[in-house]
Parts: structure tokens; sequence; C-alpha cells
């Protein structure tokens, strides 16, 4: 993909504002993500129950997500997007300076607000400022513009830590700080773009997108699994290091770079309907493997599958842009935040207490999970629109969408 590829409506427009952000995000969340399992264990002392009960309250700001539509009421939708993306940057600088379970339960909460009301602003700028048919294709550069930016954070990761043998807290100030630099560069460098269709200031519940509400749901829930033990169960069960696993997480990124492109573009050729089923039918078998790996190879390949599998929840979100009111994108992204993270409150800390038990009953539970997705993914039709949101229980959208 080239430069020209990704900002072709030039360096001050809405796709490079989007993709520029995008970029900025990984380079703080990735670098949380890779140290964080490794700082838990060996720096804070942690085991699998601590590092449950951090996660948890990691998804508390998620939940909360559905209060971005009362806030957006006092300042704009791409002002609060970059202030976000601050607040996560500064959340990721002071994480490696508080090496105790109550240090990290405050700095990754600080983090977790940035990173949740980011990612929910983000993907509403991403539908409202994106053409339907382009969507598909849009969102897959966005997704391999963060992981460009998610793999040369791994690199240096790798770099700084193998070869150079930084303290871990300076990882974690470098990679935070590149992050607030971005957010401070698109307060001063870009323009306030016009809303191009006016968003609905309160929360939205509609009966129509009820299939859409339980996708997310799932996601959510099954997400949990992946992010939470999957990493651990590396870290734990065959002994990564911080370094082996951001060597992981960079074979991850190189393919999601390559791939996520292609999967826009099997979405536009395709459609959801197909696509999501067979992102599920893959993370089946995945989360099976998960629960009967024996050899760190095997964890590896599954790490990566998921992974790949996981960049294909692209068209949950073209799903809902073709069946949505466009005024209804912001106040839906946010509620579809709080949704997904009903349950991951729940899941990191009940389920670190099973992880205690035996570790493959977490990840069957997560293929239980993934098989529910994919009876939920034949419910969709193949070509989703306004009044064709689903093949079965379908609801007659009002003439007159609310104000």
């Amino acid at each position: 993909m080239t430069a020209q590829g990704f900002f072709k409506n030039g360096w001050k427009s809405r796709e490079t504002f989007l993709i520029i952000t995008a970029i900025a995000m990984p380079i703080s969340f990735s670098t949380w993500q890779a140290l964080f399992n490794n700082f838990a264990h060996d720096s804070a002392g942690l085991g699998g129950d601590g590092v449950g009960y951090i996660q948890s309250f990691r998804e508390v700001p998620g939940f909360l997500s559905f209060t971005v539509i009362f806030l957006l009421l006092l300042v704009r939708e791409q002002s609060f997007t970059l202030f976000s993306l601050f607040l996560l940057g500064v959340g990721t600088i002071v994480t490696g300076f508080y090496p105790t379970f109550w240090g990290l339960m405050a700095t990754t909460f600080l983090m977790s607000i940035g990173f949740h009301y980011f990612e929910s602003l983000h993907q509403s700028l991403a539908l409202q400022w994106t053409d339907k048919k382009d969507a598909p294709e849009v969102m897959g550069k966005i997704v391999s513009a963060r992981s460009v930016a998610a793999l040369i954070s791994f690199g240096l990761i790798y770099l700084m830590l193998d070869q150079g043998g930084w303290d871990l807290k300076w990882v974690y100030l470098i990679g935070g700080g590149v992050t607030a630099a971005i957010a401070l560069y698109c307060w001063t460098g870009f323009p306030r773009f016009e809303a191009q269709v006016e968003q609905t200031k309160k929360i939205v519940l509609r009966k129509r997108y009820w299939l859409w509400y339980a996708l997310v749901f799932m996601s959510g829930a099954r997400r949990q699994i992946f992010v939470v033990f999957a990493g651990f169960l590396m870290v734990q069960k065959f002994g990564f290091s911080a370094a082996q696993m951001s060597l992981m997480f960079l074979a991850n990124m190189a393919l999601t770079i390559y791939l996520a492109p292609k999967i826009g573009r099997y979405i536009s050729r395709f459609g959801e309907r197909r696509m999501l089923i067979i992102e599920y039918s893959g993370l089946v078998l995945v989360f099976t493997g998960y629960a009967f790996a024996s050899e760190a190879w095997m964890g590896i390949a599954l790490y990566i599958l998921d992974h790949v599998f996981f960049a294909m929840a692209i068209a949950i979100k073209t799903y809902f842009q073709k069946i949505a009111d466009p005024a209804d994108i912001a106040s839906s992204s946010g509620v579809s935040f709080t949704i997904s993270h009903i349950v991951a409150i729940v899941i990191p800390a009940v389920f670190g207490i099973i992880w205690l038990t035996a570790p493959s009953y977490v990840f069957l539970a997560g293929a239980g999970m993934a098989v529910v997705s994919l009876v939920l993914a034949f419910m969709v039709p193949r070509d989703p629109e306004i009044g064709n949101e689903t093949r079965v229980f379908r609801v007659v959208p009002s003439p007159q969408p609310a104000e």
C-alpha cells in the first residue's frame, strides 16, 4: 500500500485524519499490551486472578462508552476524539512507574478511558465520513495502518528490551509519549471538519438493530478470552519473555498489514454475511485448539490465526452502516461499546478464577461463544439495508427517524 493510495484525497482530508489517528492509537496500546503480562507477572508479582481483576476493571470505561453521546452535547466529536487519544497516551506513560496491584488498577483505568472513548468516537467518524460502497476498503486501510504502527512499535520494543536492556517504565514512557504528541499535532494540524449529517444527541436503541446488538455483544464476550488469556497462556504456560511476546506480535502485525486491505475488498465482493460465517467458523477451531495446545509453536500459530480472524470484524461495522439511519451512528457507536462490555467487566475476573483450576475450560467457553456468533451470522441477510436488517424477526423501520 503506497502513501498515495492511503492519502488520495489530500493530506488535510478526513481520510488522512482517520488514518493518522488510527496509527497513533496502537503505538500506546501495543506498548501496553506487549508489556502488561510480563510487567504484572514479573514486576508486580501478580497471578492469573490479579491479572483478571485488573483486566475486568479495564473494561469499566468500555461499559460506560454510551456516555459519549452526552459529552458530545458539550464538545465537538472530532475534538473529543483527539482528547481521548491524548489521554490514552498519558495513561500509558504513567503505567510503568506504578508496579503494584493498585498502581496498575489506577493507571490501567486512566489508559482505558482514553482507549475506549477514542475507539467509539473513531468508529463513529469513520462510518459517518465514508461512503457505504467504499467503507470496507477504507476500514481495511485503517486496520492495515494500525498494524504498520503496531509492527514498528513491537519491533522497537523488542530492540529496547532484548538488545538494549531497557527498564519497562521507559518503554511505557516512550510509547505513550509518541501517541500524546500525535494527538497534539492533529489538534493543530487539521481543520475542524463539519458534520455531514447532524447526529442524534441522545441514546438510540432500535428494535430493528437487534441482530447487530447481538453480534456486538458476543464479539465483546469472545474477544475478552483472546485479549486477556491467550497472551497470558504464552507467558505462564510456555514461559515467553516480553521480548518474545513482542516478536509474536510482530508476526501478527506483518500478516495483518498484508491481509486487512484484502479482507476489506473481500467484504465488498462477497458480503458481510459470508465473511462473518468464515470468521466464526475459524474461531471455533482456534479456541478449541488453545484448550489443547501442548507446545509453544501451537500457541503461536493459534494466536496468529486468532488475530487474522478478528480482522474480519470489519464486517460487523459495515453491516451496521448499511442498516442504520445515518443520524444514529454516533450514539449507536457508543452504545455498541457498552453492549460489547456488559460481560467484559465480569469475564476476566470470573474466568481468571476458572483459570486457576483449568485453563482449558476458559478456551472451551470461548469456542462456545464462537458457536453462538456463528448461528447469529447465518441470520445476516446477503444484501443488508434499511428494512432488510435480518433474515428472521424483521422489524419495520419507523417512517420518521427519531430526533
